[in-house]
């Protein structure tokens, strides 16, 4: 069974209907990201797909509301007419996932989705100020507001992007946004190690020059030298002058080749979206999220015992880990060098026997268990969102 509602109304009634003989039911928006997570089995699925369109935009202010049924591609055209964007770059996961459909703005709030511009802008749930919801009782809320400046009552934007549909059904929307950046450039350093890389990136980002984006590709991943990528961002001038002196200071790391225009903008839509490590399909994808400088070290200690390709983004604090599926595409050693470090590993691309026997989220400690338990529990008391997708019995 299939539900689609029209108006947060519509959706508000439903759930109140749907609690009262309480069942499960998986959240969808573009269905892009189905794959993410432990197998659920559910009655029926509640789709967000006709919640869509823009309901509040103002440029001058820079603040835009948008129904979570809305494309991102939507959004983000609408936003360019304006010469605006939205801050943390959201990715387009469809290559990687091999799926469908279209990527939703609700789909990108609940996974808290952000690209390489993260390390400059923040994540998804940085940008995000506002958010109507229905909980589990089929009450509809408001979080935040519609200026940025709002700061009254508890933080549960913050909360509710990246619960991955679990704690309640996303209706609306609220970013800050940002100017399109007038000109973009890319420095590219070949042939640098790991180790190597990930110390350059950390000291451009300790420079008076940091860049919005830095990423490192070893050889193999999307071409036959290792690339080590810092990506700058502004009005023309400045990028160039930037460019300049960032590049002195890492004379040491070697000389730097300039990539500009749509080059650029396709090499760092390649970085943000893991193409690299698609193919082939068969491996499994880890998404492990380190302090920057223990990037390569963490992955040195996994390849001692398990051959992997890797991709770095964030300077080096998100590492994207493809491996060979077989006994449990590597979980123990992978979490346990993710853990040494202060990171935590996420299965995101695995089959679904094997996300069903790996629990696909890093798992949490005791205490933290309970908290999560006990906030399912105020937000979905029937547990019927997307029940077992982070945790079994959650």
């Amino acid at each position: 069974m299939r539900f689609e509602p029209r108006s947060e109304d519509e959706a508000a009634a439903l759930l109140r209907d749907l609690v009262r003989a309480p069942s499960p039911l998986r959240i969808e928006g573009g269905g892009t990201r189905t794959t993410i997570g432990r197998p659920i089995q559910t009655a029926a699925t509640l789709s967000t797909r006709a919640l869509a369109g823009v309901s509040l935009y103002e440029p001058a202010e820079m603040v835009v509301s948008v129904r979570t049924g809305t494309p991102v591609a939507e959004l983000e055209a609408l936003l360019a007419g304006k010469g605006q964007m939205l801050p943390f770059e959201p990715p387009d996961f469809r290559a990687l996932l091999g799926s469908a459909g279209e990527p939703t703005v609700g789909g990108v709030v609940a996974g808290n989705l952000s690209g390489p511009r993260r390390i400059q802008a923040g994540a998804c749930r940085d940008s995000l100020i506002g958010l109507r919801f229905v909980n589990g009782r089929g009450e509809l809320l408001r979080a935040g507001g519609r200026v940025m400046k709002n700061v009254t009552g508890l933080d549960l934007v913050k909360l509710l992007c990246g619960s991955w549909g679990t704690l309640a059904l996303l209706l609306e929307a609220t970013f800050k946004v940002l100017p399109r950046p007038e000109a973009s450039l890319t420095l590219c350093f070949a042939g640098l190690s790991d180790d190597e890389a990930v110390a350059l990136m950390c000291a451009a980002m300790g420079t008076p020059f940091p860049p919005s984006a830095a990423a490192h590709l070893p050889a193999g991943a999307g071409g036959a030298r290792a690339r080590t990528l810092l990506r700058l961002e502004g009005f023309r001038d400045s990028v160039r002058y930037r460019a300049e002196r960032l590049a002195a200071s890492l004379a040491g790391h070697g000389a730097a080749e300039r990539i500009e225009g749509q080059e650029s903008a396709e090499l760092w839509r390649a970085v943000r979206d893991v193409r690299p490590l698609v193919e082939p399909r068969e491996r499994a994808i880890w998404r492990l999220s380190l302090p920057p400088r223990r990037g390569a070290e963490t992955v040195a200690r996994i390849r001692a015992e398990r051959s992997c390709a890797v991709l770095y983004d964030w300077a080096g604090g998100l590492v994207w880990l493809a491996t060979e599926e077989r006994d449990d595409a590597g979980a123990a050693p992978i979490r346990a060098a993710a853990a040494a470090a202060g990171g935590h590993a996420m299965l995101v691309r695995a089959s679904p026997e094997l996300r069903a026997r790996v629990p696909p989220f890093h798992p949490p400690s005791a205490r933290v268990r309970a908290l999560e338990a006990g906030i399912k529990k105020a937000f979905d008391p029937a547990g019927i969102f997307n029940p077992g997708l982070r945790e079994a019995g959650i």
